[in-house]
């Protein structure tokens, strides 16, 4: 599958002059909502995403996301795999497990964002989830930003990378875009203004 192609389809692959969750800036963003808002596509994005993870062996009993942005593909990997989806979210600043949703001691948990960068949402996550007694036996992204090493490649984790070394991460593209130091960005020294887009910005 040509998930590049498929991002620039939807409308979810940008250009310009962008600020980065980071504060980095850079002159591509992925929006993935976007891809996910035609549920057709996100199924098809969800299904090759299930079928990597089915192909490894790998067993999971339940989906979990990080809210907000994970929320769909989390979702719509939970129903190609045929298991259960929760979410945590942000309360005061802090990752819980909220709306009825629990997990059972040794429940094998996979963690699943649209994006992942350094995996750092994806940590806060797993880290509840181990808290409460759950495994979080490996973690999942439709596209993988390239600081971390997704199964089925050989390019090794960059030191920005926050996934632990031992447990899978399945994704299906890799999208390493040049970011910059707000400082030392050549699109500002070019007299461009950056934009912050995302579910962080607008």
């Amino acid at each position: 599958m040509d998930v590049e192609k498929v991002y620039k389809e939807a409308g979810a692959l940008l250009e310009g002059h962008f600020i980065l969750s980071s504060g980095n800036h850079s002159n591509r963003y992925l929006q993935s909502a976007k891809v996910l808002e035609d549920p057709k596509r996100a199924e098809m994005l969800a299904k090759e995403l299930a079928r990597q993870i089915r192909e490894s062996g790998l067993e999971v009993d339940t989906v979990c996301a990080p809210a907000l942005g994970g929320v769909l593909a989390g979702y719509e990997l939970a129903r190609a795999l045929g298991v259960r989806s929760i979410f945590v979210e942000r309360k005061e600043g802090q990752m819980e497990l909220r709306r009825g949703f629990e997990v059972a001691p040794g429940e094998k948990v996979l963690i699943c964002e649209d994006i992942i960068t350094t995996g750092g949402s994806a940590m806060e996550a797993a880290r509840i989830i181990e808290k409460l007694g759950a495994q979080v036996v490996g973690f999942a992204a439709l596209a993988n930003r390239g600081f971390c090493r997704r199964i089925g490649t050989e390019k090794e984790a960059k030191p920005e990378c926050k996934l632990p070394e031992e447990k899978p991460f399945f994704a299906l593209a890799d999208f390493e875009f040049a970011m910059y130091s707000p400082e030392e960005c050549p699109l500002c020294a070019a007299g461009s203004t950056a934009v912050k887009p995302g579910s962080r910005g607008n």
